[in-house]
């Protein structure tokens, strides 16, 4: 008995398989290394360069075994496990692996880094500031910064322009950035003083008993005040205007403008006091007060200096639709249900609900769940569409309290990112390096970690090298900005 001949077609089928798809490269190589070796071709070399390529490193992290191979690491070269130097150090001869007492959920993030060559997913059980500590220790800067930042949803806005002048740019940094030196330390805690004298001074003029009992303005204790913080603020406002790098953007700021308009009433009360004293009208007397009401903005100066109060502008900016929106159904319903509750009271004795636009006032307090109660229904259907009003309000005061609250987080998280980062990367003065969009246009981009800038100059290659050191903030400029932004 022959055995059955197999068929051609079955054969090289067999053959076919005969190595798994996902070491079908590897056989080809060896076998043309082995060729190589036959032939005396230097194969020998190549040979030693795959095994090397292909050399198996087992890295022990707080009792867990993690295993890679060597050129996976390697693509991140200047990087602890990427650099054999830096490694060596947490070689284990007893355990005859590498051990590294850190955290193992971290470190499954960070291979996964480098066997992506950069792209960043942080767990979500492990904080931003734990996170950061571990890519600061295992030294993944660079790319992976800049991902990590886009990734916890930093954006990246266009970058400002800086004076060309070494003593223009001295001064610009010591009234723009206070975190640039001791000297703008200093400045910005006496604007921050004079910002909480004014207002205080606003505050306490509006008592009769300190008023001035003459009608000479100049003779009160307050007018002199008001004096010395306007010159103060003129000053520093004409400074800053004369060694900015760009007048028109520096008109354009909000900020700027908001000095603008802390400033001017002081000017602008001089001049129609004057006119007042001529001439007593009413409409002189209206405008005068109206003047004089702005001075109150001028507790906004304080949004300079204080993070705090610039996240809460972002927030109040990003959630501008959910407020337009609350706006939308606030209105709506304060027409149906003024309506509904003056149709209701009509007839009942005593109401005070004679028109819609009377009813407004009940109307907007049920919703807003203040409940002044200077207008109540009195008859039953009244009551009935005021607990209405009552619910629905609190129903749509709450639909986008979630959105605005996300907001907040977000950019708050952002600054606690960028902090974080910077403490880790830089010196205060060497605070900002630089991030460069990779497109058609081109740029300098950036995001201000508490309004510190630091000026730079570049094409469209991202290998800038900045003083102290070269992470991430050496080269790359990072922040967040109100128009684009935070985390």
């Amino acid at each position: 008995m022959f055995p059955p001949r197999r068929h051609k077609s079955t054969q090289n089928k067999q053959q076919k398989y005969l190595f798994p798809p996902n070491e079908k490269k590897r056989a080809k190589s060896e076998i043309f290394i082995t060729a190589n070796n036959a032939a005396g071709g230097g194969g020998e070399q190549q040979q030693k360069k795959y095994s090397k390529r292909r050399k198996v490193i087992t890295i022990n992290v707080s009792g867990m075994r993690f295993q890679t191979f060597q050129s996976t690491l390697e693509r991140f070269p200047h990087s602890m496990l990427g650099n054999p130097t830096k490694r060596r150090a947490f070689w284990n001869e007893q355990l005859n692996e590498y051990f590294l007492d850190r955290s193992r959920t971290c470190f499954e993030s960070i291979l996964h880094i480098y066997r992506t060559g950069g792209q960043v997913v942080r767990p979500v059980t492990v904080p931003v500031e734990m996170f950061i500590d571990e890519l600061y220790f295992y030294q993944l800067k660079d790319d992976v910064w800049s991902n990590f930042c886009q990734s916890e949803g930093c954006r990246i806005v266009k970058e400002e322009k800086k004076p060309l002048n070494p003593t223009q740019r001295k001064i610009w940094n010591l009234m723009e950035h206070p975190d640039s030196s001791f000297l703008a330390r200093i400045l910005a805690s006496i604007s921050v003083a004079v910002i909480i004298i004014s207002t205080v001074s606003f505050c306490l003029e509006s008592i009769p008993e300190l008023k001035s009992p003459t009608d000479r303005e100049w003779s009160s204790p307050f007018f002199w005040i008001e004096f010395c913080c306007c010159l103060w603020f003129s000053i520093e406002l004409v400074i800053r205007f004369i060694v900015a790098p760009s007048r028109t953007d520096f008109m354009k700021s909000f900020l700027n403008v908001l000095d603008f308009v802390a400033v001017a009433p002081f000017f602008i009360n001089l001049i129609l006091h004057d006119a007042e004293n001529k001439n007593s009208s009413s409409t002189s007397f209206a405008v005068l007060r109206i003047v004089r009401l702005v001075r109150v903005f001028r507790i906004f100066k304080l949004s300079r200096h204080f993070t705090g109060l610039q996240v809460l502008g972002k927030t109040f900016r990003a959630s501008i639709q959910e407020f337009f929106l609350l706006i939308f159904f606030m209105g709506i319903a304060l027409v149906l249900f003024s309506s509904g509750v003056y149709f209701a009271e009509q007839g009942e004795p005593g109401t005070k609900f004679t028109s819609i636009p009377a009813t407004f006032w009940f109307v907007l307090a049920t919703m807003t769940t203040v409940g002044y109660g200077d207008l109540v229904p009195n008859g039953v259907y009244g009551k009935i569409v005021g607990s209405c009003c009552a619910l629905i309000g609190v129903l749509t005061l709450a639909l986008p309290v979630p959105i605005i609250v996300a907001n907040f987080k977000r950019f708050y998280r952002q600054e606690v990112i960028l902090a974080k980062m910077y403490e880790q990367n830089s010196r205060p003065e060497e605070i900002s390096a630089f991030i460069k969009q990779k497109g058609k246009h081109g740029g300098t981009f950036k995001i201000s970690i508490n309004g510190i800038k630091k000026e730079d100059v570049g094409d469209d290659d991202t290998d800038v090298e900045g003083g102290g050191g070269k992470g991430f903030f050496d080269q790359h400029k990072i922040g967040v900005d109100s128009s684009t932004l935070l985390v």
